[in-house]
């Protein structure tokens, strides 16, 4: 096995991602006190949801290991809101998230508009914009439409290119920036 998926992202870059920002997100000495300790490489999300006003704030990976009861809190808040249908989330797209934001070197949580996506709610949706795919990742819980009010879209998308884990797409006009764990890309502006 070369370590390869067929997204093309390799294990090895999306560590190196998260290394890269290791020195950014512990510049003080509570975070920093945790790897004193042994605490170890951990992952964590922060994101809320202003069409259910729910927030997360977790550690969703440590040392290697994804946490199964937070990988299920994930999973139910990027849920379709509309129809309250629950996907696995693939966590490619939440490592690449991640990686993005510390990256960004932000507190703030990420402002989920879109998770994973019913096939109903994909078509609902594609009816009424033609930037919506017939195919969007977001049916198979491999995408994720976000915002965050402190950094610009080009911040953003550029941070989540910088991790070359998947395809990044800005959405200037509508202040969002898409990303997924598909083939490596970037579109608009």
């Amino acid at each position: 096995m070369t370590g390869k998926s067929s997204t093309g992202m390799t294990r090895r870059a999306l560590l190196g991602a998260f290394a890269a920002t290791a020195v950014t997100a512990a510049p003080t000495f509570s975070n920093a006190a945790g790897f004193l300790r042994g605490g170890g490489d951990i992952r964590r999300i922060k994101m809320y949801s202003g069409r259910t006003g729910e927030r997360i704030d977790m550690i969703y990976w440590i040392e290697g290991q994804y946490i199964k009861d937070a990988v299920k809190e994930v999973n139910y808040f990027m849920r379709d809101w509309r129809t309250d249908g629950v996907k696995s989330i693939d966590l490619r797209t939440v490592d690449i998230m991640a990686a993005a934001h510390n990256l960004l070197d932000v507190n703030e949580p990420y402002m989920l508009l879109s998770g994973y996506r019913s096939p109903k709610t994909n078509a609902m949706l594609r009816s009424r914009s033609r930037g919506v795919a017939k195919n969007s990742l977001h049916m198979r819980g491999q995408a994720a439409d976000l915002r965050l009010s402190t950094r610009s879209v080009n911040q953003m998308a550029k941070a989540a290119i910088a991790c070359q884990g998947g395809g990044v797409g800005r959405y200037s006009g509508s202040n969002f920036v898409h990303m997924d764990c598909g083939v490596v890309r970037s579109w608009g502006g």
